[in-house]
């Protein structure tokens, strides 16, 4: 029963860091100025993600009969203080703006990493978890290679 509850919080951690990601994706949105109709297509196609990756490790939480966390992680309640400081000072430009994504999305993948690296897990969840981290891994190379494109502004 022990493992069965290691992979609960496992999960139930990963589910908190989704909620982190879509939470500053939605503030992303809303961050990047006009004229910048496909950021803000990206990032909802990011948050659009984060609930899906979240219904799937909701419904294996749910599998062990235990709840679902609804909340954010402690690290990404600082990561969005961070960030609200960050952005008053850096005036919200494009650049700022992906570089905060960026840092999240390193957070995720951190999260991932650390999950996979687990070896309570079980082999199909371990499955699960892989797939997402490759989707994750995409997103963040995608946002990198935007912020190097992004000139200083």
């Amino acid at each position: 029963m022990e493992y069965a509850q290691k992979t609960v919080e496992t999960l139930n951690d990963l589910v908190k860091i989704h909620n982190d990601r879509i939470l500053g994706y939605e503030r992303a949105t809303k961050e990047v100025g006009e004229g910048h109709e496909d950021l803000k297509h990206l990032f909802t196609s990011f948050i659009g993600d984060s609930h899906k990756f979240k219904m799937a490790l909701g419904t294996e939480v749910q599998s062990y009969a235990k709840d679902i966390e609804n909340t954010t992680s402690n690290s990404g309640d600082i990561h969005r203080t961070w960030l609200n400081v960050k952005a008053f000072f850096s005036g919200h430009s494009t650049r700022s703006v992906l570089e905060e994504c960026e840092f999240g999305e390193d957070a995720t993948q951190k999260a991932y990493k650390t999950a996979l690296d687990d070896e309570h897990l079980p082999a199909y969840i371990r499955d699960i978890l892989t797939e997402q981290e490759q989707n994750l891994k995409a997103a963040h190379d995608k946002v990198k290679m935007l912020r190097d494109q992004e000139k200083e502004s």
